[in-house]
């Protein structure tokens, strides 16, 4: 065996070592929601340990089930979670229903952001929800577009003035908004408490669904079975 083969198969060696690493490393609690558009698998956040271990409950209870994602805006995101959603009637209003409790806000910005494939709590506005308290079930996955740096400079402008000046979006965050996407109007006011980190093609099928006046899918997307890894 030449040099050259030595080498090469020596790089290679230490790639799959160095990936096997990181995979030992990542054990953050991951949940498979196999929906009827393909499976995605997403990984929750140990530093929202509230939105979490609510998330691990309910998809051990079998809560998600048979529900739908009832509200997909396209280029923004897919919602569910909704337990009304379960057996609806073609075009039945939905997105008021959830558990007979909220969860408090756990809202880590800029170390947890929505970018493309973030998995974060859906909420009820500020208006009536000054604390910012999360829906005990419903969530939202999050697709959004990509950005200029012109575009981005308008968002921090927007992050700057909403905080009195306060919060601004750091470099690296603007960096993937720009290259990779996501929705950064939302940023600092929802709970981003997971990420997707298989089936982001599955996420970007659902967003393009032919929907109603009320942003429902035309055509039900369903989850049929939410497991814990």
């Amino acid at each position: 065996m030449n040099r050259l083969r030595i080498l090469t198969v020596a790089v290679a060696l230490l790639v799959t070592i160095s990936s096997s690493a990181d995979k030992r490393k990542d054990t953050r609690m991951r949940v498979l929601i196999e929906t009827t558009e393909g499976n995605i698998t997403v990984a929750l956040y140990d530093q929202t340990p509230v939105h979490r271990d609510n998330f691990v409950k309910l998809a051990k209870q079998g809560f998600y089930d048979g529900l739908l994602f009832h509200r997909v805006i396209r280029d923004f995101m897919i919602q569910g979670g909704d337990p009304d959603s379960r057996n609806a009637s073609g075009g039945q209003l939905l997105g008021e229903g959830g558990p007979d409790y909220t969860l408090p806000a756990e809202i880590h910005y800029p170390e947890l952001f929505h970018k493309r494939g973030a998995l974060a709590a859906a909420r009820e506005g500020d208006d009536v929800n000054p604390e910012r308290r999360s829906s005990g079930s419903q969530f939202y996955i999050v697709w959004g577009k990509t950005f200029t740096a012109s575009k981005m400079a308008e968002e921090n402008a927007r992050m700057l003035e909403n905080s009195d000046g306060e919060i601004e979006i750091p470099e690296d965050i603007r960096n993937t908004y720009e290259l990779d996407g996501g929705t950064p109007h939302l940023d600092a006011q929802y709970t981003v408490f997971g990420e997707v980190v298989e089936g982001l093609n599955v996420v970007k099928k659902i967003q393009k669904a032919k929907t109603d006046k009320n942003d429902r899918p035309v055509n039900d997307v369903k989850i049929i079975k939410a497991t814990v890894l």
